[in-house]
């Protein structure tokens, strides 16, 4: 597919509704959250709203690597490895636990680059997340598609800039439990002979996402509810087993974040704060 068809796909809008129940909240909260769970009417942490609007589709409708491989949404990008890469969000008011939840997507924009493994394609889509309130939240998400290479050839390791504040361990479980709230089948998080012999990787990743949110976690607890925005970035694979680090540096109204495991980055995130601080 070239860029003419794909660029096609560019402006490609669909609504969802979603919401986080109680119940799915306290499997959240067992899975990423600490303290008390909330209840119904409370605040939600940030990041939370990822699990409010899984892709229900069929069995029948899941490619090789888990992933629903006729979206309504993404161009049918002919590249075997899709990975979900980064992305920036704006916080306008909080979202709540058993509240209607709207979110409207668009397809922002395709670009075909050469990277240091070879081609790849970037799709950005803009995520809008309503609430009875006016818009809530507002998300750009980078996915990344590229082919399977030969053999695992790691990224160049990034050194850990400041001493590891948290360790977080990461069984098989956490993966197999963050995939379940989120209704995510990617194999690479769960299927260990297929990860290895198809995707070539050494070992089962962990969720981009689920680093993210473990990032936000720990720099909540310093300074609370009163983040204005978010941008993340996966710069090397994370593997089940070995713990997850958390880092941090704070400059004035900037917190920058990192998830490392092995002393080198695996994910580079940094946030703003709101300026009341």
């Amino acid at each position: 597919m070239g860029q003419q068809s794909l660029d096609n796909w560019i402006g490609r809008e669909i609504m969802n509704d979603g919401e986080i129940s109680e119940y799915q909240a306290a499997q959240i909260h067992v899975t990423v959250g600490e303290g008390n769970p909330p209840r119904k009417g409370d605040a939600m942490p940030y990041l939370w709203h990822w699990c409010a609007f899984p892709t229900v589709a069929s069995n029948d409708l899941l490619g090789a690597d888990g992933h629903v491989h006729q979206s309504k949404l993404l161009p049918p990008v002919p590249m075997p490895r899709r990975m979900w890469a980064g992305g920036r969000l704006q916080f306008f008011k909080p979202t709540y636990v058993g509240e209607s939840l709207k979110r409207k997507s668009k397809v922002r924009s395709i670009s075909e680059k050469m990277g240091k493994v070879g081609p790849l394609v970037i799709v950005t889509v803009e995520h809008d997340l309503y609430s009875e309130h006016g818009l809530v939240i507002k998300e750009m998400q980078d996915i990344v598609y590229l082919e399977i290479p030969d053999r695992f050839t790691p990224p160049t390791k990034l050194e850990v800039p400041s001493k590891t504040r948290e360790l977080i361990d990461i069984p098989e479980t956490l993966l197999f439990r963050y995939s379940a709230i989120t209704f995510n089948a990617h194999r690479i998080h769960y299927d260990l002979p297929y990860t290895q012999e198809i995707e070539k990787y050494p070992n089962l990743i962990v969720h981009g996402p689920m680093q993210a949110t473990f990032l936000m976690r720990h720099a909540v607890r310093d300074f609370g509810y009163s983040v204005a925005n978010f941008e993340f970035r996966s710069v090397h694979p994370m593997f089940v087993g070995n713990p997850c680090g958390i880092t941090q540096q704070v400059n004035e109204n900037v917190v920058s974040l990192w998830a490392v495991q092995d002393d080198h980055q695996c994910m580079q995130a940094k946030i703003t704060l709101k300026d009341t601080l």
